[in-house]
């Protein structure tokens, strides 16, 4: 499956005061690396506004693309001609909040989620993760030398 995000959109559902914090955007990103790479999906997450080093195509890895549209064009057209390039858009989920694009979604064949629903999956998907992680962290046997230092040290009273 491949993700097409509107990233301001969920930035927005995600954290209310994003637009006075700069680092919003790198906790976004950073979670959804760690989603996209829990999941093994594609995720193209597509930002209003300007990019932070000129760039409108950052490739963070081979399946995850951050898009800036041109200046002036908001980061819905991006979306709408992102998803009009595509020959097989069944494989593609838009989320965003926003009615106008979700309609264009269906109307190109894509699925579509509101933030809102995509945030609850994301923060299964992660906790999720971390519990599984936890359960197969392994135990490290103790050594010879540790385990007479501890026979020695309850040995005394």
């Amino acid at each position: 499956m491949a993700y097409l995000i509107d990233g301001n959109n969920l930035m927005g559902q995600a954290d209310p005061y994003f637009k006075f914090d700069p680092a919003s955007r790198n906790r976004l990103v950073a979670r959804l690396l760690l989603f996209q790479k829990i999941t093994r999906s594609r995720i193209f997450l597509v930002f209003d506004g300007r990019p932070p080093l000129e760039e409108r195509e950052i490739k963070l890895n081979p399946k995850f693309t951050v898009l800036f549209p041109e200046p002036g064009q908001p980061a819905d057209s991006l979306i709408e001609e992102l998803l009009s390039g595509k020959k097989d858009r069944r494989y593609f989920l838009v989320v965003s909040s926003d009615r106008g694009l979700r309609e264009i979604a269906r109307a190109h064949g894509a699925r579509s989620m509101g933030t809102v629903d995509f945030l609850k999956q994301l923060k299964q998907t992660l906790k999720d993760h971390r519990e599984e992680r936890d359960l197969e962290k392994q135990e490290d046997d103790s050594t010879p030398l540790e385990i007479s230092l501890w026979k020695e040290l309850f040995g005394k009273k």
